[in-house]
């Protein structure tokens, strides 16, 4: 990963159909370690297959930490999205299971997603002094 600030303005020009995806962990109950560890957690392995093969359509990705863990990541398209989370052989099925029947609705932790569909002709975006 290349971390060199880039001074020059730059624009992104993503194709039609890249999908922005904002997902998310909220630690509500902080005593609660066992509930909300695993679920940040579950992000390394799943990032880990997702950079592997190319063919799930996981373009890049960068995260925030705070009571509120955010990950801001980009695909390919909506399609690759969907077929990565429903995947029953892939590292995100097996924890959403897993959330799912140890945390449910106890409240210790709060998970959410956002997904956008890139239509370059309604964006606007402007970097510079960033890395690319």
């Amino acid at each position: 990963m290349d971390l060199k600030v880039v001074t020059e303005p730059r624009i992104a020009a993503p194709p039609e159909g890249t999908v922005v995806l904002l997902i998310g962990t909220r630690i509500n109950k902080f005593w609660m370690v066992h509930r909300w560890l695993p679920v940040i957690a579950s992000m390394i392995p799943m990032l880990i297959e997702l950079k592997k093969n190319k063919d799930h359509g996981f373009l890049y990705s960068r995260a925030w930490f705070n009571r509120t863990v955010i990950m801001l990541q980009y695909w390919r398209s909506m399609g690759d999205l969907m077929r990565y989370s429903h995947n029953t052989e892939g590292k995100h099925r097996s924890m959403w299971a897993w959330f799912n029947r140890a945390v449910r609705n106890d409240g210790a932790v709060g998970i959410f997603h956002e997904a956008y569909i890139v239509d370059p002709a309604r964006m606007h975006t402007v970097y510079r002094n960033i890395p690319v």
